[in-house]
């Protein structure tokens, strides 16, 4: 195997990493938000609210409001991809890969886009 492929093989192995354990974890997240609802019967909030930013996840969390818990285990199921695409762009940085830094930017940009605009409603 050549030394390229070797370097791309362990960005791979990397990025995978990255992956399972951002899925692990969100998982592991909503299971104690699930946990806790089944336990509880209760939402931790009145009627059907919800917390809607991070502040308000943040401050469930620490209170341990079931929904806060499954709300904070999306979140990061949701920023898990973002990870790998940023992990993307510093492994093409450290190899001098610029068309690939150039297209992993792009697909960063329209992550991020997306979710201004789905937090905005658009």
């Amino acid at each position: 195997m050549t030394e390229e492929k070797e370097k791309l093989l362990e960005i791979e192995l990397r990025i995978g990493k990255i992956l399972r354990a951002g899925v692990f974890v969100s998982s592991a997240v909503i299971i104690i938000g699930l946990v806790m609802f089944v336990f509880t019967g209760y939402s931790g909030y009145p009627g059907t609210t919800y917390p809607r930013g991070l502040s308000e996840i943040a401050r469930g969390l620490v209170e341990f409001k079931a929904f806060a818990w499954l709300m904070a285990g999306l979140f990061l199921l949701i920023l898990t991809p973002i990870l790998r695409v940023l992990a993307s762009i510093f492994a093409f940085a450290k190899e001098g890969d610029k068309m690939y830094i150039f297209i992993t930017m792009m697909v960063l940009a329209v992550l991020v886009l997306a979710i201004f605009l789905g937090h905005t409603g658009v």
